[in-house]
């Protein structure tokens, strides 16, 4: 049997692909759309719930593309696309001629294991694609239980923030929320410190004691934490600036308090 190809853009998966580009399209059919060898490696090896693949014969020019090619196929609803029509749907400059649809794996405040030492991250308003990756990066490599979102904050299934996290959102729980009353009642609830960075204190992060339960806040790049939140928290800590400028990089910053925050599990 001749080899189906897909050619037209009117074709229904790729209408559902490039619908996907929009936030709220993602939210109603809770998927998200990914692309490239390393990050479908990922998925493929920690079962992450892939709804099927699209790819060209590039992807089998790539190193490891066949590889990956011959798994997927055999696991997961595959289509073979034309190149020019791929590259429409790809977010690189490069593309490596392979890409899914992910189905967002549902995380909520109801099913948070608050354990003795939960390490939760709470981002307030974090608007950058880059650092809001960067930021997950980071808290899943220092072992954080849960990165919760407050309204505000960018889509963490955005393109740029995806590719930012390299994979890391799928081993971390990711919980959006539209009220912030509600994640703090469950935190207050299972005594959990709350702690926020922010510059309009002068207690140094580094005398901190970080054992027990807590939740760091990190607030928006332009406008910190949200005064409202600040009335809240049991304590507020400030990373010392020692030059002339006026504050990190919210990624940096957080990065630091992510790590200082853990160092006694070490």
């Amino acid at each position: 049997m001749e080899k189906q190809v897909i050619t037209s853009q009117q074709n229904k998966l790729i209408k559902h692909i490039k619908a996907l580009e929009n936030k709220k399209n993602r939210k109603i059919h809770g998927q998200f759309m990914i692309e490239g060898i390393r990050i479908i490696e990922e998925c493929i090896l920690h079962e992450v719930p892939i709804e099927y693949l699209l790819y060209t014969e590039d992807v089998e020019a790539v190193q490891g593309g066949r590889e990956l090619l011959e798994r997927g196929i055999k696991k997961y609803k595959s289509y073979e696309v034309e190149k020019k029509l791929f590259d429409t749907l790809s977010h690189t400059e490069t593309p490596q001629g392979i890409m899914a649809v992910v189905n967002i794996q549902d995380h909520s405040l109801d099913t948070l294991n608050i354990k003795e030492d939960a390490f939760f991250l709470i981002l307030d308003r974090i608007q950058d694609p880059g650092n809001m990756g960067t930021i997950i990066r980071t808290a899943e490599a220092a072992g954080a239980d849960a990165v919760v979102l407050t309204k505000g904050c960018v889509d963490p299934y955005n393109n740029k923030t995806i590719r930012a996290t390299m994979g890391a959102l799928f081993h971390i729980p990711i919980i959006e929320v539209n009220d912030n009353n509600t994640w703090i009642e469950v935190l207050k609830k299972g005594h959990v410190k709350l702690i926020a960075s922010n510059l309009n204190t002068d207690y140094d992060y580094t005398k901190v004691d970080y054992r027990g339960k807590i939740a760091i806040i990190i607030g928006n790049e332009a406008n910190g934490i949200d005064e409202n939140l600040l009335h809240y928290v049991d304590l507020s800590i400030k990373i010392p600036i020692l030059g002339k400028i006026e504050s990190l990089n919210a990624s940096t910053a957080a990065a630091i308090l992510i790590y200082k925050a853990v160092e006694h599990k070490l």
